[in-house]
């Protein structure tokens, strides 16, 4: 039975999907120390929200642990690379907390602009002071977003048909043209976007790159009087430039949600400026996103842990639940072939090149290149899945290339892989027959029809009579069966490679005699797994 452990206060919907699944549930929020530790190696799967900071001394052992789910978006609380480099799959819920940070931002942006706390603040002290708290009408400003990704294009939409506010965007990694079908005004970089904006709101990751990406000199660009708001993350906008900027009048106000360091402390600035808005980090302090995100957790690991199903990864490739299952029999073959290749192979494996042909061009190749890259260090390296797999290869100088056709040729789908060693090079193809029978197509300049699974004995050798006897009359006196064999050979009397499918481990005596033949070159002995058998990081 899996187990999960939630370490952080988790709404009741999704513990009940996590408990009708068959899942144990280890539901203790604020564990600290050793005793977080141990709960973390205990579990498969982990849920964890804003309070539960994962770090790299936490997950340098970690256990059985397999999953880790961020109820949330931002993933900053997460050693991402630890998790990685451990194998371990990090999700979030993208979707879940959308539109009630997206109406909290709506929120402040008002709030900013009529100076609503300050006013509610000054009716309850008992004055009655208008003229105070002289405010400005949206419709008509200029609203600049940063981050068009979920929250921010609810934003801009908000801001645009329900405000009436001109908007300018920009994002660094979304095209032009895919901003400009939102009905966005496109900025081509956030120095260029700060001058035309009476607001701003950042709706982005909080990263090396977007750390202090508003700062001094970013708010010296802004027009006199121009306001800021974040509810992303704390540390995106410089707190300590914002203060300076809101003291000396040039920016009119700000409101944060987040906070570099949460709960914001006592000496923070923006407690005794009365230009700020502040609230603690309720974005996603709704009971709708609450529940949300509650359910849209426990169902991922759901998914995870008991159908192999993979979603909202962000240190893996992700695909939804149709292409995966599409896609499971072609991992299975790639990570086969990575584990031909390292048993195979002489010398030093420095590159490799996977070269997609036909229907499975289409389908999500990088997934199936981690699947390859995993068999061909698994059996050299421990904890080695879909997850870290590509690091691992890289980390060893192991180059990964990928190569892809739409135009098919003998099958309609083929996976060809050239792995280059010091030495020599080595290639070898496959495909899928029906729905789930792997067949090994190419080996070297042969073609051949062999079955990829099991103990398999390759040799190269000289297509001449007597040679398949002697194999066979060979291991029959070891008692080896002989399940499938093939031979793949282009000319009658020249060059040609054999495959065997043994039902058992041959003996290292029988082995030697078949490699002292003067007709047979080189000889391999490769185990795979069983017929049907998937990746153990599979499920």
């Amino acid at each position: 039975m899996p187990r999960v452990f939630i370490s952080d206060k988790l709404e009741k919907a999704g513990v009940d999907i996590l408990v009708e699944a068959g899942i144990e549930v280890d539901n203790r929020p604020g564990l600290k120390g050793d005793e977080l530790k141990e709960a973390i190696r205990r579990a498969d799967g982990m849920v964890v929200r804003s309070g539960t900071r994962l770090t790299a001394e936490l997950l340098e052992d970690p256990g059985q642990l397999r999953a880790v789910v961020r109820g949330g978006v931002g993933v900053d609380n997460i050693d991402v690379a630890a998790a990685t480099r451990k194998g371990i799959v990090v999700m979030n819920t993208p979707d879940a907390n959308t539109l009630s940070t997206a109406e909290h931002t709506v929120s402040l942006l008002m709030s900013l602009a009529r100076h609503i706390p300050a006013a509610d603040a000054s009716v309850r002290s008992g004055k009655w002071e208008k003229s105070k708290f002289l405010g400005c009408q949206l419709t008509g400003k200029t609203l600049g977003v940063i981050g068009l990704g979920r929250i921010g294009r609810e934003v801009a939409r908000r801001a645009s048909l329900g405000l009436g506010m001109r908007v300018v965007g920009f994002d660094p990694v979304m095209a032009p043209a895919a901003i400009a079908q939102l009905g966005i005004e496109v900025a081509p970089s956030v120095d260029a976007l700060l001058p035309h904006c009476d607001f701003i709101t950042v709706h982005t990751p909080l990263t090396d790159e977007t750390r202090d990406m508003i700062s001094a000199k970013q708010l010296a660009l802004m027009p006199k009087g121009g306001r800021v708001i974040n509810c992303a993350r704390g540390g995106i906008i410089n707190e300590p430039a914002l203060a300076e900027a809101l003291k000396s009048g040039h920016i009119a106000g700000a409101a944060f949600d987040v906070f570099v360091e949460e709960p914001i402390v006592k000496e923070h600035p923006f407690l005794t400026l009365p230009t700020t808005v502040l609230t603690p980090h309720l974005g996603a302090a709704t009971l709708e996103a609450q529940e949300l995100v509650a359910r849209e957790s426990a169902q991922l690991l759901v998914d995870f842990l008991c159908k192999a199903q993979v979603r909202f990864a962000v240190n893996m490739a992700a695909v939804d639940r149709a292409e995966l299952e599409e896609v499971r029999p072609y991992v299975d073959l790639a990570r086969r072939l990575g584990l031909l290749f390292a048993q195979m192979v002489r010398g030093t494996i420095q590159r490799a090149e996977l070269r997609y042909r036909g229907d499975l061009a289409a389908r999500p190749t990088r997934l199936i290149t981690g699947a390859f890259a995993a068999g061909l260090l698994e059996n050299w390296l421990d904890q080695v899945n879909l997850v870290n797999s590509r690091v691992l290869a890289s980390e060893r100088g192991i180059e990964l290339v990928e190569q892809s056709t739409s135009e098919k040729g003998d099958f309609s789908s083929l996976l060809e892989v050239v792995v280059h060693t010091d030495r020599k090079e080595y290639r070898a193809a496959g495909t899928l027959f029906g729905n789930r029978q792997l067949r090994l197509t190419h080996l070297g300049p042969h073609r051949l029809d062999a079955h990829l699974d099991g103990m398999l004995l390759l040799f190269s050798h000289r297509d001449v009579p007597g040679l398949i006897g002697f194999i066979g009359t060979l291991f029959g006196q070891h008692n080896v069966n002989i399940a499938q064999m093939t031979v793949g050979r282009q000319t009658a009397g020249g060059e040609a490679i054999a495959v065997l499918n043994l039902d058992s481990v041959p003996p290292q005596q029988a082995l030697d005699e078949v490699a002292a033949h003067p007709q047979i070159g080189s000889v391999s002995f490769v185990k795979l797994p069983g017929e049907g058998v998937l990746p153990p990081w599979f499920g």
